[in-house]
């Protein structure tokens, strides 16, 4: 089934007013400046990576081209655009028939990048480039950030899977588009039903404490989700008394029953004793799921508990601290007129502060050592060095304003996994600092951006 035309409450009709007024206004400029046609480049990149982070994980390319797919300005948004005078008749007349036809090129979604890296490449006319501007960084930087949380979650978790459970944490449609993310950083599961229609991404979820408390007893409520579900439930055993309710499951369940969780105290003592427990009441094959506020620092510390698995919300959906990715969408160059020949100059922002940028068109790639690891990341301009063609990052995404790159989401996963598994042993850990490959700029793309 392809749910991406069911019309869900997690999508729009339009994604035209994603955006900010100010690149409405420069569009009606640029037309009664007669610069609107030249042709551009425009870049998305982060000048840096969050403190403390060793590398990024681009998140959200499939989104980013359905709402390219999607920026249309029907009658209602001109209507409202004519109503406020944000625009002129002019300008709401190029604005109706909007159809992006231009280029786009990418790191592709999953693929690691690091201060400087030329994460998306749109080009085109400087008007239909311009629009697109506060939706692109809309998506990128959240989903971005997301990821990322969840790829340290998940390398914090080696082998055991993660949980995502962070709907009731955030905006409800973010927390869809959060828990797609997770999963292209590594979770395995989630419990928002809406993520699991929409992007397919496997759902799990049994009962919480209301479910307990609901009944006269905790053996009633054990009993009443065994009836329903089966032995190989997991049952919530915190309610109480932890001890007393793994005992009562067991007597409910039997051995074989599936899993318990714990979702409060000192985890990694009480999953010590649960197993201890369980194991002495022959459930040695009942597996330990922990929730309760867990980032990558308290999974790490649970390495060496008996937890099979955990669930994390608030601080994934959150970034773990860091719920932005700070990229910024740049004109790196423009035309030198209308003409569909005119050359591309180079331009570039040059205040002071940290916020200069590097012009140009850029290429990167990804330079590795001797045993196959990567070593630096090179942005340049102009051709690509030899040893570096068939590494190089980019691919295209959109062309002529089709889109030429969908793909699965478990597609995005995997690259995930083969990228970090690229790059240095020291990208994983969890101690503060420095990116783990450094930016190298090559062909005159100098200095930081």
């Amino acid at each position: 089934m392809d749910v991406a035309d069911l019309g869900l409450p997690v999508d729009v009709p339009s994604t035209a007013l994603f955006t900010d007024q100010y690149e409405l206004t420069m569009l009606r400029a640029a037309l009664e400046a007669g610069t609107a046609e030249r042709r551009s480049v425009f870049e998305v990149f982060t000048r840096r990576l969050p403190n403390g982070r060793r590398y990024g994980v681009v998140a959200g390319t499939g989104r980013v081209l359905d709402a390219v797919e999607n920026f249309r300005f029907d009658a209602g948004v001109l209507d409202f655009l004519r109503e406020r005078e944000i625009v002129g008749e002019e300008t709401l007349d190029w604005l109706a028939g909007y159809r992006f036809s231009g280029d786009i090129w990418g790191y592709p979604e999953g693929e690691v990048y690091f201060p400087g890296s030329p994460i998306m490449r749109v080009e085109g006319t400087f008007a239909e480039c311009v629009l697109l501007e506060t939706v692109i960084l809309s998506i990128l930087n959240h989903d971005s950030a997301i990821a990322a949380a969840a790829s340290r979650m998940s390398s914090a978790a080696g082998d055991r899977p993660l949980i995502e459970m962070g709907a009731r944490r955030t905006h409800e449609l973010a927390a869809v588009a959060a828990s797609r993310a997770a999963y292209v950083g590594g979770f395995a599961t989630t419990s928002d039903l809406a993520a699991g229609f929409r992007y397919g991404i496997p759902t799990v979820g049994t009962s919480a404490h209301a479910f307990t408390l609901l009944h006269d007893s905790e053996r009633d409520a054990f009993q009443a989700q065994v009836d329903t579900l089966g032995r190989g439930t997991t049952l919530l055993v915190d309610t109480y008394d932890v001890a007393e309710a793994v005992r009562t499951a067991v007597e409910v369940a039997g051995t074989g029953l599936g899993a318990v969780r714990i979702d409060s105290g000192d985890l990694l003592l009480v999953a010590h004793r649960v197993r201890q427990q369980l194991d002495e009441l022959g459930a040695t094959d009942t597996k330990i799921i922990v929730t309760s506020d867990l980032d990558e620092y308290a999974i790490a510390s649970l390495a060496a508990a008996p937890v099979d698995a955990y669930g994390v919300g608030t601080q994934l959906v959150t970034g773990s601290g860091h719920p932005t990715s700070s990229m910024v969408y740049k004109l790196v160059a423009r035309a030198e007129s209308t003409g569909p020949d005119a050359p591309l100059v180079p331009v570039a922002k040059k205040s002071s502060g940290g916020k200069t940028s590097v012009g140009g068109r850029k290429w990167a790639a990804r330079r590795l050592d001797s045993y196959g690891v990567a070593e630096a990341e090179v942005v340049g301009t102009g051709p690509v060095p030899a040893d570096l063609a068939d590494r190089q990052l980019l691919v295209e995404l959109v062309k002529g304003g089709e889109v030429v790159a969908r793909e699965p989401l478990d597609a995005a996963r995997d690259r995930h996994a083969a990228a970090r598994a690229g790059l240095p042993m020291s990208a994983t850990q969890l101690s503060r600092g420095e990116p783990v490959i450094p930016t190298e700029y090559a062909h005159g793309a100098s200095g930081s951006q």
